[in-house]
C-alpha cells in the first residue's frame, strides 16, 4: 500500500529548493575580488567594501585576506587567477610580478594625477611590464629610520643625533648609564634590514643597483661601509639579539628597556598597542657625518593595483577612485601611522613630526633591500653575518646569491634596464 505523502517533509524540501535557485539564479551584480595584504587592516577594507556597494549597489566586492599574501598570490597567478584589485606592499616582489605584465599600466590614468611624484618613482624603480608604464598606485607610504623614546633622551641629555659618529656618542652615553641602546630583534631577521636600507642608500652610489644589475659592480665593491657600520650599530644591542623577534623588541622599547628602535613608523601602532599613548620620537637615520647627505627612506607600503587581463575594468576603476579619496587615505594614514601620498595631505601625528621636514622637502629614497627577490636570502645572510659572521664572508656570499639568480632570471629594475 502506497504510503501517504509527509506533507512537512515536502514543505521543507520545496523551501530548500527555492533557496538552490535563487543561488543557481545567481547575483546580478558584477563582482570584483579585491585581495587585500595588510592583517592589521582587514577590518578597515571590510568596512570600506561594504561603503562602496551601499553607494554602487551593482556591484559587489569580495574581500580576500590571505594568511600568507605572497604566497596566496604566487598560488593565485599560477592558476591564473589574478583577482581585480589587489592591496600590496611595493617591494621585490611587486617590482618582479609588475616585470611579469601582471598588473595594469596606469601611466594615463587620471587617478595618478594627484599622487606626490616622489612615491612614482619609488615605484618605478621597483619594475615595470615595460620602459614608461606605471603599475600600481601609491596609497600610503611609512617612514624608516630611527624611532627613540623621547623621555629617556631628556633624563639623559641626549640631543637628537645628525651625524652618525653622534649616533654612536648617543649609544655609548646610553650604555655608559646602563640603558641599553638598540633592542636587537634578530630572531625576525627581516628586522636587520631595516637599518640596513637608509644606511645602503646613503653610503651606496647613486647609481649602485643600476650597475649591479649589469654586473659592473659588486656588493663587496659599494657596500662594505654600510656592511662596517650596520655591525657598528648591533654592537649596542642587548646581549639577546638572536633570542628576540620584532614583538619582543616594540613592547621592550614600549617599557622603556632601549633607547632607540632600529625600525621606522610602520612600528608605531605595535608599540602603542603595548603602551597607548607613548610619546615615540622619531629621526631620520644618518649614515655619514655630513647631515646635509642624510636622506629618509620611504617606501609606499601599500599599492593598489589591478589585474592588467580583469574582466571588469571599467568597475575595478571606480572601486580604485573610491579608495583614493582623500579621506578614505587620511583616515588610513591616520590609523596606522602612515604617510599620506596624495599631493596637499598630510599625517599630523607626533611620532612622525621628525622626518616630516624630509617628507615636505622631497629627500626621501626607497627602500634598497626592495631590490631583492625572495630567491636572493638576504635576512638571513644579514642575521648571520650580525651574529659574528664577518663583513667579508657576508659580502661575497650577498654576492654569490646574487649572481646565482641573476644567471638564471632577470627581476624588477634588472628587467626596465634589459627591456
Amino acid at each position: 500500500m502506497p504510503r501517504p505523502p509527509n506533507r512537512p517533509l515536502l514543505m521543507v524540501l520545496a523551501l530548500l529548493a527555492g533557496t538552490v535557485l535563487a543561488g543557481c539564479s545567481g547575483d546580478s551584480r558584477t563582482t570584483l575580488t579585491f585581495f587585500q595584504f595588510k592583517p592589521e587592516a582587514q577590518q578597515y577594507f571590510q568596512d570600506l567594501a561594504a561603503q562602496f556597494e551601499r553607494a554602487n549597489p551593482d556591484i559587489r566586492i569580495v574581500v580576500d585576506n590571505p594568511a600568507d599574501p605572497e604566497t596566496a598570490l604566487r598560488t593565485r597567478l599560477v592558476k591564473n587567477d589574478v583577482p581585480d584589485v589587489m592591496t600590496l606592499n611595493a617591494n621585490g616582489t611587486f617590482g618582479e610580478f609588475a616585470s611579469a605584465r601582471i598588473f595594469r599600466d596606469f601611466r594615463d590614468d587620471p587617478v595618478l594625477t594627484n599622487v606626490t611624484p616622489a612615491y612614482l618613482s619609488v615605484i618605478g624603480n621597483l619594475g615595470a611590464g615595460s620602459k614608461g608604464e606605471v603599475n600600481g598606485v601609491p596609497f600610503a607610504a611609512n617612514a624608516s629610520g630611527l624611532l627613540y623614546n623621547e623621555e629617556l633622551f631628556a633624563q639623559h641629555g641626549v640631543a637628537v643625533p645628525t651625524t652618525f659618529d653622534e649616533l654612536i656618542a648617543a649609544a655609548e652615553k646610553f650604555k655608559a648609564a646602563g640603558v641599553t641602546p638598540f633592542y636587537g630583534m634578530l630572531a625576525d631577521a627581516w628586522t636587520a634590514q631595516s637599518p640596513l636600507a637608509p644606511l645602503s642608500a646613503q653610503l651606496q652610489p647613486a647609481d649602485f643597483f643600476q650597475q649591479r644589475f649589469q654586473d659592473r659592480t659588486t656588493f663587496a665593491a659599494g657596500w662594505r661601509e654600510t656592511a662596517e657600520k650596520l655591525a657598528r650599530l648591533y654592537q649596542f644591542t642587548q646581549p639577546d639579539p638572536l633570542s628576540k623577534g620584532y614583538e619582543d623588541g616594540t613592547a621592550a622599547f614600549a617599557r622603556g628597556e632601549s633607547a632607540m628602535l632600529l625600525l621606522g613608523s610602520y612600528a608605531v601602532p605595535q608599540i602603542r598597542d603595548s603602551k597607548p599613548g607613548f610619546t615615540v620620537g622619531s629621526m631620520a637615520l644618518p649614515a655619514s657625518d655630513d647631515p646635509a647627505r642624510t636622506t629618509l627612506v620611504s617606501g609606499v607600503d601599500v599599492v593598489i593595483t589591478a589585474s592588467r587581463a580583469g574582466a571588469h575594468p571599467a568597475e575595478s576603476s571606480k572601486f580604485i577612485d573610491f579608495l583614493m579619496g582623500q579621506k578614505v587615505m587620511q583616515d588610513y594614514c591616520k590609523a596606522q601611522v602612515a604617510i599620506p601620498t596624495l599631493k596637499g595631505l598630510s599625517n599630523s601625528d607626533p611620532a612622525l613630526s621628525g622626518v616630516q621636514n624630509y617628507i615636505d622637502s622631497g629627500r626621501i629614497v626607497g627602500f634598497t633591500d626592495h631590490q631583492f627577490i625572495q630567491a636572493i636570502p638576504l635576512s638571513a645572510l644579514l642575521q648571520e653575518f650580525l651574529i659574528g659572521g664577518g663583513e667579508d664572508n657576508f659580502l661575497r656570499k650577498l654576492d654569490d646569491d646574487w649572481n646565482k639568480v641573476a644567471k638564471r632570471r632577470t627581476w624588477g629594475l634588472g628587467a626596465v634596464i634589459a627591456s
